[in-house]
């Protein structure tokens, strides 16, 4: 199947964007930039300061308290092993544990055994910092590597608009004001018919993710998701990516779902056209050259998203999630990267995840939820209460990763397996593939990328025809939008 042209999806959807109450947008803390070639190591304290680019969230709006507290009676070293501390102990100060190993060593051309059509793992990645940009920084737009990326916007009508003040609705009236036509989620809630952000006709079912990783304490929620037999989405930042190349190969081979999460995680609406394909390019690279595969999905840092970022976004073959926020503008954050920071309490993030089931529980559709594995007080946090919380609910919630909640196959969740035959191959390459480490020829093919080139010719500009990278529609509200082969 295929879809109109994204210039008449953007004429549509402006019209029928649904208006949700504004929320203060979250700034999280930069993790360490060095590159670590150790599997496990000893961490002396996991504070992490606010001023470092934490922002506080009123009360008003997220319900959440905002007072810094510090763990009463906390342990002088960590003894809880595989386990996790009590909830008052899990703040910013709290003593740290040592890391865990991978749950699975794998070698070189080993293949994930949970989907067909996967390729063997590459050659094991060795970190060269020639190769790459300095982790955690804007990379410089004026490299071959983006300059090739930037084909692959050819022929798509890329919203002609002016990046934002700093990502946030404080800063930038002029932009607020104008946050319908824009398709701004950060100041509104509005969305497109292209984005996820439920699991569809799945009621009590929680679309499961964790963001920032692969991160020093993503093993231990991986040995956790293992022995609970959950599957959740990852979307990965690249910097992290290359910093720990073994846990992002842990999370696929255990059959996790791997997306993108930006190389520096900045607000991309703040950014020219250039910088937000260099960030995500570098980071389909990085996991690419880590893992052999393409991902096919993507999520904005802060959920800071437009139509020009869209667009980009589904040029680059990489369709929006986001996590689910009601009718009434209630979000389904945890703010649990507010902890580290001493922003707020454990206490009152699993009190808004409580909060987040009950409303929950009242939807027709699944739902998608906003936690994190960068620190050691969200994994603890997720394998010690928010995780349990929703399995020993009455009645339970069952636990996918986003892709299955949608229907989605892991075959299309990356490109190189892919069995879409509208699979849109957007980057102008002649050979028709995706150009993932930016040399000019199309490395990463889908299985069926001969037919996937499909154009038409729309208001006098070429418009690639073929937005949905699955084989059903993303949304219930997609099937207008869809037009039969």
């Amino acid at each position: 199947m295929k879809l109109q042209s994204f210039t008449v999806l953007l004429a549509i959807t402006a019209a029928n964007a649904t208006k949700i109450n504004p929320l203060h947008i979250k700034r999280q803390a930069t993790a360490s930039s060095s590159v670590s070639t150790a599997t496990s190591a000893t961490v002396a304290t996991s504070s992490v300061s606010s001023s470092s680019g934490t922002s506080a969230i009123s009360s008003s709006t997220t319900g959440i308290s905002t007072g810094t507290t510090t763990a009463v009676g906390a342990p002088a070293s960590a003894t809880w092993g595989t386990s996790y501390p009590p909830l008052s102990q899990i703040s910013s100060g709290m003593p740290s544990e040592v890391t865990q190993a991978v749950t699975t060593t794998y070698t070189a051309g080993a293949s994930p055994t949970y989907y067909s059509g996967a390729d063997p793992l590459p050659t094991p990645f060795v970190f060269n910092a020639a190769d790459w940009p300095a982790q955690d920084k804007l990379p410089d737009t004026s490299s071959s590597e983006v300059q090739e990326w930037m084909e692959e916007l050819d022929g798509w009508d890329i919203p002609d608009l002016s990046p934002t003040v700093d990502g946030t609705c404080v800063s930038d009236p002029a932009n607020v004001a104008n946050a319908s036509a824009r398709g701004w989620w950060t100041c509104g809630g509005y969305t497109r018919d292209t984005d996820i952000t439920v699991c569809p006709g799945k009621p009590m079912t929680w679309g499961t993710s964790f963001d920032d990783g692969p991160a020093f304490y993503t093993t231990k929620l991986l040995h956790f998701l293992n022995e609970q037999n959950i599957k959740a989405t990852f979307f990965d930042v690249g910097s992290r990516c290359i910093e720990n190349p073994n846990v992002l190969i842990d999370e696929y081979m255990s059959g996790h779902e791997i997306a993108v999460h930006t190389w520096s995680h900045p607000h991309l609406t703040t950014l020219t056209t250039e910088q937000i394909v260099a960030e995500l390019g570098w980071t389909r690279k990085a996991i690419k050259t880590i893992l052999g595969v393409t991902p096919t999905t993507m999520r904005p840092p802060y959920g800071d998203i437009d139509d020009r970022v869209r667009a980009i976004s589904l040029a680059m073959g990489m369709v929006p999630i986001i996590w689910t926020r009601t009718p009434s503008g209630v979000s389904f954050d945890t703010f649990d990267w507010e902890i580290p920071g001493g922003v707020v309490t454990s206490e009152a993030s699993f009190s808004q995840f409580e909060g987040i089931l009950g409303n929950a529980s009242t939807l027709e559709d699944g739902f998608i939820v906003l936690e994190h594995d960068l620190y050691e007080q969200t994994v603890d946090m997720a394998i010690g209460y928010t995780l349990p919380a929703a399995l020993n609910h009455n009645p339970p919630f069952t636990l996918e990763p986003i892709g299955q909640c949608n229907g989605i196959p892991y075959t299309n969740m990356y490109v190189e397996s892919n069995l879409n035959t509208s699979f849109p191959i957007a980057n102008g390459t002649s050979d028709g593939g995706i150009d993932t480490d930016g040399d000019g020829t199309g490395d990463a093919k889908s299985k069926n990328s001969t037919s996937s080139a499909s154009t038409s010719s729309n208001g006098g500009s070429t418009q690639h025809t073929s937005l949905s990278i699955f084989a059903m529609p993303l949304l219930a509200t997609l099937a207008a939008l869809v037009v039969a082969l």
